[in-house]
């Protein structure tokens, strides 16, 4: 079977590049979506240009010309999107709604992957407000999709290792602490760590799959399947250093949250869905989804012992 042609929105992003260069080493003729609203920012226009170099094809659309969206999706057959969802960077989910429209209108998309990538939505229905309106924003995406029948698969992704595991879960820091740290709980919560290079694979893995057609591929590899505690226990042996451990109680980490401004909470809401409620594992994957690294053993993931070699 010929390999689908793909349309990445957002690929100057921290997935976006990562799917790009995936979708590239996997064959896929690709496009990137070259936003006019760049402006003067060099640093995209570098990578947009390097993208080009690799084989890509670069296309000029916006969020603000409906119809330059429409001409871009007409040109592939998978539209992937990972726009940023995160509210210390920019909160954008929305937007996806102006290409939820180009995609019904072309009518030609076999597959559309929205930007997801992290927890699954469905499952947060619970979550703590502010930081909800990232799930609610997801469902109400979802539900434009379904609505307009658009051929889907929802990417759950759930901890990216550049931002968990490198400080050891740390809200502060991305780099292992030398001292102590802090331990959710009793930090033996099960949490999902997943290289970012590796969720590009995957994601790419499955576009063409009809076995991941209308359903969520959940990436959960067995060996990445750790608590906060075994995190830090790796680290520890790596390094050959031995970290005093505090335990924060859950009705501490909540109460830490008042007071501080919308970013921080939403983020530390997250972290307490992550690490206390274990909201990544505390669920068995159903009939509407899909285990990657069940469907793809070919793929030679990346543990979180070799990951952390990097900081030794």
């Amino acid at each position: 079977m010929a390999k689908s042609k793909v349309l990445v929105v957002g690929g100057t992003g921290y997935i976006g590049r990562r799917i790009v260069r995936a979708s590239l080493d996997q064959g896929h003729t690709t496009y990137v979506l070259q936003r006019s609203e760049i402006g003067l920012d060099i640093e995209k226009l570098h990578l947009l240009l390097s993208f080009k170099k690799q084989g890509a094809h670069l296309v000029q659309g916006s969020f603000s010309d409906q119809q330059s969206l429409v001409e871009a999706v007409k040109k592939v057959d998978v539209v992937i999107c990972t726009i940023s969802g995160v509210h210390f960077k920019s909160h954008n989910i929305l937007m996806q709604l102006k290409l939820v429209d180009a995609i019904k209108e072309a009518g030609n998309v076999k597959r559309f992957l929205p930007s997801e990538f992290g927890m699954d939505p469905a499952t947060m229905e619970h979550a703590l407000a502010p930081g909800r309106e990232t799930f609610d924003q997801k469902m109400i995406v979802r539900k434009a999709i379904e609505d307009a029948k658009i051929p889907f698969t929802y990417v759950s992704a759930n901890c990216f290792a550049g931002y968990f595991v490198g400080g050891l879960s740390q809200l502060e820091n991305l780099t292992p602490p030398k001292d102590k740290v802090r331990l959710y709980g009793d930090g033996n919560v099960k949490v999902v760590f997943m290289d970012e290079d590796d969720v590009a694979t995957y994601a790419i893995k499955a576009i063409d799959d009809p076995r991941t057609l209308n359903k969520t591929l959940y990436l959960r590899p067995p060996e990445n399947i750790l608590s906060q505690r075994q995190l830090v226990e790796i680290w520890e042996k790596l390094s050959g250093k031995k970290l005093e451990k505090i335990s924060i109680p859950g009705e501490d980490f909540l109460a830490s949250m008042k007071g501080m401004d919308y970013v921080n909470q939403a983020g530390m809401g997250h972290f307490y869905h992550i690490f206390y409620e274990g909201c990544l594992t505390n669920f068995e994957i159903g009939e509407d989804g899909e285990e990657a690294s069940d469907l793809y053993p070919e793929v030679k993931y990346t543990r979180m012992d070799e990951y952390l070699k990097i900081f030794l």
